[in-house]
């Protein structure tokens, strides 16, 4: 494990999700995208080496949606940067462990990232990602 990449958290609208994290804590917005294969937008904060995503579904029958009506927001998971995500899954899975993606899935950018599902990890839903190799 290499840090903690992210964490992510689901909110009903980012506009109204700004102000705490800007203004109370005064972390810097970096960018907000939109993630049409989530179908969702996500208002980037780095924090040090990490970052504080906040993630607002775009469509309410998404998981990330269903998860909002349930929940009303909140932590949603919490993303470890790996240097072999095949390695990881491999051992996780020689540990018996719940995975939901048993291959990583992979970005546009190259980015390879699975998840762990919750009944494992004591409640908390793991992400784990594989940032691209960067030539030099």
């Amino acid at each position: 494990m290499k840090r903690v990449h992210h964490i992510a958290i689901v909110v009903e609208e980012i506009e109204t999700a700004l102000p705490f994290w800007q203004q109370a804590l005064g972390l810097e917005l970096a960018e907000v995208e939109e993630v049409e294969v989530m179908k969702a937008r996500v208002a980037f904060l780095p924090v040090g080496e990490s970052r504080i995503e906040l993630v607002q579904p775009t469509d309410p029958e998404t998981g990330l949606g269903r998860y909002l009506d349930k929940t009303g927001g909140g932590l949603h998971h919490i993303c470890l940067e790996v240097d072999d995500i095949l390695a990881h899954l491999a051992q996780l899975r020689g540990h018996g462990v719940e995975l939901i993606d048993e291959t990583p899935r992979v970005r546009e950018n190259g980015t390879k990232y699975a998840f762990i599902h919750p009944k494992s990890t004591g409640g908390v839903l793991l992400e784990l990602y594989q940032l691209p190799q960067q030539s030099g």
